[in-house]
């Protein structure tokens, strides 16, 4: 029963992940369809080129908070008992990342007539499933994703170290017992759904075409 209870939070979190906030929000508020506009994603980054920095803000916190509410949600649904509890507390989280990512209320067909579906690259909700394991890692992961940002100057290399900096933190936690290492699983995992969906942004990385941020973007201006 608990293991039934469980794939019901990881079927449910996928689809809070599904909700496409970004195109909710960039609509309501400009009419635009944020698919349309520069990468077509619809996570935070995009939805602020697309309607400005409220409206990447709003849809960066919705997003966040898909990965904790997926974390609270395999926590309400499987016995606090149950063996089985700290794997769905993983695997409840990458669920709604996937969902983000691949929404599947935003499916459709490509040029060739193949379905597809379509998100954002996961970021936000990544950082939402750290802090819904351990709230703390937040206080760590964000203020190192913008440090990557302003410094690196690019959005997809910052997306990238948020997964890679909660897996160091849990696996300093797992040292000290402080925490289970299926923790250090979920960071791990995180990160592949992190690549696997800027794949198109590494490809940009490695051809020095990748478009910059901040102050690195202004200088290349000047």
């Amino acid at each position: 029963m608990d293991f039934l209870l469980g794939l019901m939070a990881v079927l449910l979190s996928y689809l809070i992940g599904s909700i496409p906030f970004g195109l909710l929000i960039v609509w309501l508020s400009t009419g635009k369809d944020i698919r349309k506009v520069e990468s077509g994603r619809t996570g935070g980054t995009n939805a602020m080129r697309a309607a400005g920095f409220l409206a990447g803000a709003g849809t960066t916190v919705m997003d966040f908070m898909k990965g904790m509410a997926a974390v609270w949600l395999a926590r309400w649904l499987v016995p606090a008992d149950s063996t089985w509890l700290v794997w769905f507390e993983v695997f409840a989280p990458l669920a709604a990342i996937l969902g983000h990512n691949y929404s599947i209320f935003l499916a459709e067909r490509n040029e060739k007539g193949q379905l597809r579906l379509r998100g954002g690259a996961g970021g936000a909700t990544a950082v939402g499933g750290a802090a819904g394991l351990w709230w703390p890692s937040m206080f760590i992961v964000v203020p190192v994703g913008l440090l990557v940002l302003f410094g690196i100057g690019y959005a997809s290399v910052a997306t990238m170290s948020i997964a890679v900096v909660a897996t160091i933190i849990f696996i300093i936690r797992a040292l000290s017992g402080a925490s289970p290492w299926a923790y250090v699983l979920y960071g791990i995992l995180a990160e592949v759904l992190l690549i696997i969906a800027l794949r198109p942004n590494i490809i940009r990385l490695m051809n020095g075409t990748e478009r910059l941020v901040g102050w690195r973007a202004r200088r290349h201006k000047v």
